[in-house]
């Protein structure tokens, strides 16, 4: 009985690891990546997955308008910005 708990412990230890390690930090950043993409208001200034920086002129629960240096607009998926690098100005009064 002992020799079959002396095999199966380590096993147990490592997946224990892996998900303090691996699969909990994981789960913490979709989460807030979640959460700030929820949170996105008109005038933030933003960055996309594809590296355009830009600020949001409108947004919708699926799409962003993303108003460019150059005064273009572009529609982006909300799922497609990865961050936000300043609040927008009604988001800090």
């Amino acid at each position: 009985m002992q020799g079959g708990l002396g095999t199966i412990l380590p096993l147990i230890l490592m997946f224990v690891l892996f998900y303090f390690l691996l699969i909990r930090p994981q789960q913490k950043r979709q989460k807030a990546v979640q959460q700030m993409q929820r949170d996105l208001k008109k005038g933030d200034k933003i960055v996309t997955i594809g590296g355009l920086h830009g600020i949001i002129d409108s947004i919708d629960e699926s799409k962003a308008v993303i108003k460019c240096g150059d005064g273009s607009r572009l529609t982006y998926d909300r799922n497609a910005i990865r961050e936000v690098t300043e609040a927008g100005k009604e988001a800090q009064a």
